[in-house]
């Protein structure tokens, strides 16, 4: 199982990005999908995240700009960002905690992670 994250770049404060994340491989099923960040010198935090049949939770930075969504049938979550400032520059890291074919129980994967830079 691999997690392929995409979309980081760089743009300018108040601008828009969308990136993301495609499960693949062996999979029976997923619970659940979300993004994390981490910025330099700092842990890595949540900031979104959605389960199957559930409502989408977010970290309350970013609440109101960014929306989590994910397609199942393409075992892919997206993060669309918008309103970006400095702070929300970081690596982005998607997590998926799912059911390998063939297992019972569940396991937590990551992605690569993906660079967002917010700078004028």
């Amino acid at each position: 199982v691999q997690l392929q994250a995409s979309g980081g770049g760089e743009v300018q404060p108040g601008g828009s990005l969308r990136l993301s994340c495609a499960a693949s491989g062996s999979i029976s099923s997923i619970y659940s999908m979300a993004w994390y960040r981490q910025a330099p010198g700092k842990q890595r935090d949540l900031v979104a995240s959605i389960i199957s049949g559930g409502r989408p939770n977010y970290a309350d930075s970013v609440k109101g700009r960014f929306t989590i969504s994910r397609d199942n049938a393409k075992n892919t979550v997206y993060l669309q960002m918008n309103s970006l400032n400095p702070e929300d520059t970081a690596v982005y890291y998607c997590n998926a905690v799912l059911i390998p074919r063939g297992n019972f129980s569940s396991r937590m994967y990551w992605g690569q992670g993906t660079q967002v830079t917010v700078s004028s």
